[in-house]
């Protein structure tokens, strides 16, 4: 009988060990098992050298044998509410690369708006990753406290003392938003709601309110729920109805939604009404051009990625609070307002 030998390695049928490889590379079995699991452990002339070995020799690294004897799974999750909102892929491709460059995989997850859903999602990733990158979570504070405990996490867009977050703070561009409305003659303006368990809502609204106030701008709040363009779209029997001549909409899939409802109406955007948006996603894609305040969804992803990454590198919790400024970005849907709307 003969054997299926591969030509200078060890036959196909023997299973590769890191003992064969580290009799190649001329090292300790705790050297190669370092330069698999932490190899800026190690210089980088050894970790090639392991690696060359273990190529020579056909070895394919068994991530959940490593993962059992190690605790160190190569895999990070982020968890979204909504991943069809335009805001969250800018920021999950960020951190798929940061966490690809830092050599981890990512596992995505999206709770469709729904606490549980979340719970579920993040109690069955937790046995599969070493932390978690929970964008806008629906979670209350005790829960992810608990998770926290278990697998290191960093919030985007939740404000909770003591955990690493990312905040995008949407008091500059709503600022910005009130003064720009008030040069152009508007006194009253419609706030289109995000969900009100969402910190962001809860922030949007909070800036609109005190920048309006001295402004003398009048606002009134219409509650959606879940922000959608069809959200947008019905709600503009409610925005007619309200006398407002300027909408500020939640998200700028809402504000697309709103444009829409207006057109089927005849009514023009931005010579009857003034609409903007948040967060930029699909303002240069609209017609007219949203003027809308930026959010740069893409930084908090490398913000929150690299607070991440940080932790399990040092193996120390972090409690970092990172913010982000956003401003006005004004483009076609904003003009003088008019009095005559109906």
């Amino acid at each position: 009988m003969t054997g299926n030998n591969v030509s200078g390695n060890k036959a196909s049928s023997t299973a590769v060990t890191i003992g064969d490889i580290a009799q190649v590379a001329g090292v300790s079995r705790s050297t190669v098992s370092r330069a698999f699991s932490r190899p800026e452990l190690l210089s980088d002339e050894t970790v090639r050298r392991v690696k060359a070995a273990a190529v020579q020799l056909g070895y394919v690294a068994n991530h959940a044998a490593r993962a059992l004897s190690t605790g160190r799974f190569g895999n990070v999750a982020v968890v979204v509410p909504d991943i069809a909102n335009p805001f969250f892929p800018p920021l999950v491709r960020r951190v798929q690369t940061l966490a690809d460059a830092a050599g981890y995989a990512v596992f995505l997850g999206d709770s469709d708006e729904v606490a549980d859903r979340e719970a579920n999602l993040t109690s069955r990733l937790s046995a599969q990753v070493e932390g978690f990158v929970l964008a806008a979570p629906r979670l209350d504070e005790q829960r992810i406290r608990e998770l926290d405990s278990s697998r290191p996490v960093v919030l985007v867009n939740r404000d909770i003392d003591g955990l690493a977050r990312v905040l995008i703070d949407p008091s500059g561009g709503l600022d910005e938003a009130v003064a720009h409305l008030h040069r152009l003659g508007h006194r009253s303006v419609v706030y289109l709601s995000g969900p009100r368990e969402s910190w962001s809502d809860q922030q949007r609204r909070a800036a609109l309110l005190s920048a309006a106030k001295p402004a003398g701008l009048e606002v009134t709040i219409q509650e959606l729920g879940r922000p959608s363009s069809a959200a947008g779209r019905d709600a503009v029997g409610g925005i007619l109805s309200s006398g407002a001549t300027a909408v500020i909409a939640f998200d700028d899939v809402v504000a697309q939604g709103v444009m829409a409802g207006l057109a089927l109406r005849g009514i023009d955007v931005p010579r009857d009404i003034s609409v903007i948006g948040c967060d930029d996603t699909l303002a240069s894609g609209t017609h007219p051009a949203l003027t809308t305040i930026s959010a740069a969804s893409a930084a908090a992803g490398e913000a929150a990625a690299e607070l991440l990454l940080a932790v399990l590198s040092s193996g120390e919790r972090s409690d970092a609070r990172v913010a982000i400024a956003t401003h006005l970005v004004v483009r076609a849907t904003s003009d003088t307002a008019r009095d005559d709307v109906s």
